[in-house]
């Protein structure tokens, strides 16, 4: 009963995850949800310039630190290693939602498209740049990496088998196709205000912390695998060698 609890309890996080993930789509682009990033009461642009990285701090400090293996070693006392991932996707997608929530617009023009036809195609790259970070975690281990394979395996009364080190399509010009799939998502933008910058400029610079962090775990994973492969494939350029 336990573990069939804890595959609804995966279940439930997973679908969260979705909900919140589509959310963020249209909280970007500004179409089809109520709360946008240019909608709501709008103040002092000060107030909302301090609010607004605060919230994105408060993520990104959520999202990188349970995501840390020492954290992990910690956490699992309290919580079943089976739902670990399950939970941490849980707390990183409530947290994003409060960010939504709580985002305070800033709603001046820095640039407009105003042919429609090039916006148009903006637009497209944009979604284009959804579609590859999304993509980018199937072509690894998509459930696990949402918690999916642990609740199952755990039903099943199975050990999750031991981490392979892989780099299909995407992985062979970029080592994080996920993260420059959201940097397209994030700049690429028919209409660019103020505060869309200010998320789009602080979610980069997040995220290359992020990778730092993240690299830096895949080598302790890894070994001289990673090692070589960061010799051979760029971070975020597929035109550029790695460095």
């Amino acid at each position: 009963m336990g573990r069939f609890i804890a595959l609804l309890y995966g279940l439930s996080c997973y679908a969260v995850f979705l909900f919140i993930t589509f959310y963020a789509v249209g909280f970007v682009s500004g179409v089809a949800v109520p709360k946008t990033i240019d909608t709501g009461p709008i103040g002092p642009a000060a107030e909302a310039s301090i609010i607004n990285l605060l919230l994105i701090c408060v993520f990104a400090v959520q999202h990188s630190v349970m995501a840390r293996k020492q954290f992990k070693q910690w956490w699992t006392q309290f919580v079943p290693a089976a739902i670990e991932r399950s939970t941490y996707v849980l707390f990183s997608s409530l947290v994003l939602a409060f960010l939504f929530w709580q985002w305070r617009p800033m709603p001046a023009r820095v640039w407009q498209i105003a042919d429609p036809r090039i916006a148009m195609a903006v637009t497209g790259l944009s979604i284009f740049g959804w579609m590859i970070a999304r993509t980018s975690t199937f072509l690894i281990n998509h459930f696990e990496v949402f918690g999916l394979h642990q609740v199952t395996n755990n039903l099943a009364n199975r050990q999750m088998p031991a981490q392979r080190f892989r780099a299909p399509v995407f992985y062979k010009l970029v080592r994080h196709p996920t993260y420059l799939g959201l940097i397209i998502a994030f700049w690429v933008a028919p209409t660019m205000s103020i505060g869309h910058l200010l998320f789009a400029g602080a979610t980069t610079t997040y995220i290359f912390v992020g990778i730092f962090f993240e690299e830096r775990d895949l080598v302790d994973l890894f070994g001289e695998n990673y090692r070589s492969y960061k010799d051979r494939v760029s971070m975020l350029a597929p035109w550029r060698r790695s460095t």
